[in-house]
């Protein structure tokens, strides 16, 4: 333990949770979300204190989230790290509170709306089939290393125009940064990951060119040109983003595919069904849980928040709430209702889920076009990054 039992937090509201080790059991479990999910929907409160990390509050049911991410008065998103340390990174828009972030956001929406989005599905399209090309004549590959950390990642760089060759580079620095919650780390890789965007976007400056840094030079926010602060800020939360979130969704969900053959059969016969198998992926296997610091002392759901202290809101098992979805362990694209949190909700809900959806999709069309059966290599045992951000570190694949 790391911190203290606070005046107004009762015995019956604690438990004992290590956003670090969110199973709580040192063997990896099979299932991460599930394992995650089952523990805190059975054994804990719906809103509970853990003393770890600094003490920090949990809600772990989609309802009481909904409520918590939708009221910046109470619970503000303005510091983004738990435990809390001096001088927290800022990430434009997402550090905003409504309305404040509302002209950040704006300037961002035109490159991520659904258009826009369809305008991409070309270079999506080939990006899928020359990661693939690498690895189909092999008969088995890392699916994370060779196709998931490369596919959505390569084509972020591209939208952003950051050079391709330092994608690895900037993969690793993505993963260090959500790995850690040690301050002199975050703080150290903080400026490694705002000192390259801001060599990005002084070249862009000089020379700009046809993508988003580019385009964000020319924003004006309440009618001034923007400040070079507020595009570096802007540049880190996008940088974060584009590197980890969808590569990692993208693993998990393909890991449930190689277990399940008639499922691969049926996306591979009918690719009007890649979209629910989308769907179904996002609402079983989010990544980011959502921070907020308490603004101002309230009451919620029968617990006494205290203002300074942090609340961490568990998007990545929303989805498995039972109160939502029937049986959600079952992964059924079939479902005819099927609600989570992956991408947030409200003010703050992720500008990119309409890129993420369409990744997501085109990689699983082209994938079983050429590879329409595969499963786990024999080797394979799970290992995984915990913390803000969930990762599938590694995913044999093989296929004849």
């Amino acid at each position: 333990m790391t911190s203290t039992q606070p005046d107004h937090v009762s015995e019956d509201q604690l438990f004992d949770f290590d956003m670090f080790n969110v199973t709580g059991s040192e063997q990896p479990a099979e299932d991460l979300h599930e394992a995650y999910a089952r523990r805190l929907h059975s054994e804990a409160p719906d809103v509970f204190y853990t003393p770890r990390n600094g003490g920090h509050w949990v809600i772990t049911r989609h309802e009481q989230i909904s409520e918590v991410v939708r009221d910046p008065e109470h619970f503000s998103a303005s510091e983004q790290q738990i435990p809390r340390i001096e001088n927290p990174p800022v990430f434009i828009p997402l550090s905003l509170d409504p309305p404040t972030n509302l002209p950040y956001r704006q300037a961002l929406m035109p490159h991520f709306s659904p258009k826009n989005v369809k305008a991409l599905e070309d270079k999506i399209r080939y990006w899928a089939n020359r990661l693939i090309d690498d690895v189909e004549k092999q008969g088995r590959c890392d699916f994370t290393h060779d196709i998931s950390s490369a596919f959505p990642v390569s084509i972020f760089m591209e939208l952003m125009g950051m050079p391709l060759e330092r994608l690895r580079e900037f993969r690793e620095l993505s993963d260090r940064f959500f790995s850690t919650n040690e301050q002199a780390e975050l703080h150290t890789l903080s400026a490694q990951i705002i000192g390259i965007m801001t060599d990005l976007i002084e070249t862009k400056r000089n020379a700009p060119g046809d993508d988003l840094i580019s385009y964000l030079l020319t924003v004006k926010i309440d009618g001034r040109p923007i400040r070079l602060d507020e595009i570096q800020n802007m540049c880190f939360l996008l940088f974060l983003g584009g590197m980890d979130t969808v590569a990692n969704a993208t693993a998990f969900t393909f890991r449930k595919l190689a277990q399940d053959p008639e499922l691969q059969a049926r996306l591979a016969a009918d690719n009007t069904l890649v979209p629910a198998f989308v769907d179904e992926g996002l609402r079983c296997f989010g990544i980011i849980s959502t921070p907020r610091i308490v603004a101002k002392d309230c009451e919620r759901f029968g617990v006494h928040f205290k203002k300074g202290d942090m609340v961490l809101n568990l998007l990545p098992i929303s989805g498995r709430d039972d109160r939502k979805n029937p049986d959600p362990h079952r992964f059924d694209i079939d479902r005819s209702k099927r609600e989570s949190l992956t991408f947030s909700t409200g003010a703050h809900l992720c500008l990119g889920h309409f890129l993420a959806r369409a990744e997501m999709r085109i990689l699983t069309e082209e994938w079983l076009k050429r590879i329409p059966s595969f499963k786990l290599a024999p080797e394979y045992k799970p290992s995984y990054r915990m913390g803000f951000a969930l990762a599938l570190l590694e995913l044999p694949l093989q296929w004849a």
